[in-house]
């Protein structure tokens, strides 16, 4: 029985291999042209999350309309919402490799449950603003794109971000600690262990089950994107949102290594060029919407409809503001429990990588496993 097991084991990893390489050859194929020049590529890209600004706004333009534009036609792409395109988000990066999904965004907070120190890039808490942010990113870089090239045969194109996630709460809180208690939807470990620090019930629930998990009464608060929130109507279901960044929802943007070396090599160097363009426009469209959600929700006058797509009436939820107590709190919690749980995941070695590659720059140090 064990030798027929083994066989049919070996059938299945042949046959996952060659259906990910054919899908490779067959979304790189040539479309046939009409004219005499250069034939015409397409590509199957996976993108962000549905319904929020940066897909609807940014990212879909850019595969659909720009891509084609400055390429003269040669490049054209479809694209999918990443929450749409029917795979799960713990997946991306073995799809990726596997080549089934040739081009594709991998959710960090999602991946990093089967790679752990893809976590470091964003730890709650450790990046209270854009600035910190900007520079965790920065010096992870090249990393990054090792890494990825090395375990999961993936091109690092772009690193997106979106607005802060923030705590939304259906009851009134005041502060943190005001959260003890109370069930959260999280949707990521790191986001569970904080939430379990301050004494809450961590929740995972994936982003389009939001609403309905607090309706139902799954959960009574959510961490999300202050404007991603606005945009799927939590402020009709919740009251107060609180004011600190826990963490941006980072996402990887890549392409399976064959998929990438298939395009001719001028075409590649536009992707670069345009694809690095499209993550500067990403990360200031975060940083300004962070702001425009708070507004949104709170039913601030810097909250025009046209501006956020559509004519739903501005919020009437109560911003709470950042107190002394609850920056101590994130400053003691990352030191005393997000840094040393993340290390006991990790494993060995990755105190002393996270110490050089980020930990001396902040002044965040990180002890090996306890």
């Amino acid at each position: 029985m064990a030798p027929l097991l083994n066989l049919r084991r070996l059938v299945w990893r042949g046959a996952r291999a060659l259906a990910g390489a054919l899908v490779v050859g067959a979304l790189l194929l040539p479309t046939p042209s009409r004219s005499e020049g250069p034939e015409r590529i397409r590509l199957q890209v996976v993108g962000g999350l549905a319904g929020v600004n940066q897909y609807t706004r940014l990212e879909e333009p850019f595969w659909t309309r720009r891509l084609p534009e400055v390429t003269g036609g040669r490049l054209v792409a479809d694209i999918s919402p990443f929450d749409r395109s029917g795979i799960r988000g713990q997946e991306a990066l073995r799809l990726l490799r596997l080549g089934v999904t040739p081009f594709s965004t991998a959710l960090l907070g999602l991946v990093a449950a089967d790679e752990p120190e893809l976590s470091s890039v964003e730890l709650p808490g450790v990046a209270p603003d854009m600035a910190t942010l900007r520079s965790v990113i920065s010096l992870n870089r090249p990393w990054l794109e090792a890494m990825l090239r090395e375990r999961h045969e993936t091109e690092l194109l772009a690193v997106y971000v979106y607005p802060a996630q923030v705590f939304f709460c259906a009851r009134p809180f005041s502060g943190l600690l005001d959260l003890r208690g109370r069930r959260i939807r999280t949707s990521s470990a790191a986001q569970s262990e904080w939430v379990s620090a301050i004494g809450a019930v961590p929740v995972v629930i994936p982003f389009a089950e939001i609403i309905p998990s607090i309706r139902t009464g799954v959960v009574e608060c959510a961490i999300t994107g202050t404007l991603s929130g606005w945009q799927i109507g939590l402020n009709e279901v919740t009251s107060h949102v609180h004011a600190m960044a826990l963490t941006w929802g980072v996402s990887l943007f890549g392409a399976n290594r064959a998929a990438w070396a298939a395009l001719p090599g001028d075409m590649r160097d536009v992707l670069k060029r345009e694809l690095g363009e499209l993550e500067g426009r990403i990360w200031e469209a975060a940083e300004t919407e962070t702001g425009l959600g708070i507004a949104c929700n709170t039913g601030q006058a810097e909250c025009p409809p046209e501006q956020v797509g559509g004519s739903r009436a501005r919020g009437r939820m109560t911003r709470v503001e950042v107190t002394p107590q609850d920056d101590e709190l994130r400053r003691r919690l990352v030191r005393e429990v997000i840094l040393p749980r993340w290390v006991d995941r990790c494993g060995p070695g990755c105190a002393e990588e996270w110490n050089e590659r980020s930990g001396n720059a902040l002044g965040i140090s990180a002890l090996g496993p306890r």
